[in-house]
């Protein structure tokens, strides 16, 4: 059971100066349901629900430390090598909530499996250093990328706020990359869009 899912009018961040925002021709403003875990049964097959169009993961009712994986199955998403962290570095900000998601055990990356296709996945992203979002089809096609150019932690000097909107668009993706050689970084405010 969803707690407290609740419906928001999302506005496209646009950034200037930067060669990484939004095309607000590719997702219109939508309504983006907000969802929380649920206990998974064994049986689910998400291809046979009904889901919102676009929704955005409340991370808030995951618990410190927690290995996230299959927690958001029921909404169509898997993540690999992914931990939510209550942020205790000040160079790591959180954007709204309590949790963020970070790579771990391997850090600088994270993956995000869709066991249904999406057009576009986005994410506040914080990072040590530069950052690589890639997005695949089911048969690891690169589909599109985003890239953060240079680290925008609290302090560090950048142009680049902290929770910098990254995100990528394509049709039919199943599979997005997150990946940071050899430096760390937080995701706030994700968020996805089915294809049909």
């Amino acid at each position: 059971m969803v707690n407290q899912a609740t419906l928001q009018l999302e506005q496209v961040q646009k950034l200037e100066k930067t060669n990484f925002q939004l095309d607000s021709s590719d997702v219109p403003n939508q309504i983006v349901t907000s969802v929380g875990q649920d206990q998974v049964d064994e049986d689910f097959d998400a291809k046979q629900v009904i889901l919102p169009r676009c929704i955005r993961l409340n991370l808030d009712h995951l618990k410190s430390y927690e290995i996230v994986d299959n927690q958001f199955k029921r909404y169509g998403i898997i993540f690999n090598n992914c931990l939510a962290v209550q942020p205790s570095n000040p160079a790591f900000p959180r954007h709204s909530g309590l949790n963020l998601l970070m790579g771990s055990p391997k850090n600088g990356l994270l993956e995000v499996a869709f066991l249904r296709p999406v057009n576009w996945v986005s994410a506040l992203v914080t990072s040590s250093q530069r950052l690589v979002v890639d997005a695949y089809d089911e048969d690891d096609k690169l589909l599109d990328e985003s890239v953060l150019p240079a680290g925008n932690v609290v302090n560090s000097g950048s142009d680049i706020p902290p929770n910098t909107m990254l995100s990528v668009t394509a049709n039919y993706i199943q599979k997005v990359s997150f990946c940071c050689f050899d430096g760390h970084f937080t995701l706030d405010e994700f968020k996805f869009c089915f294809s049909h």
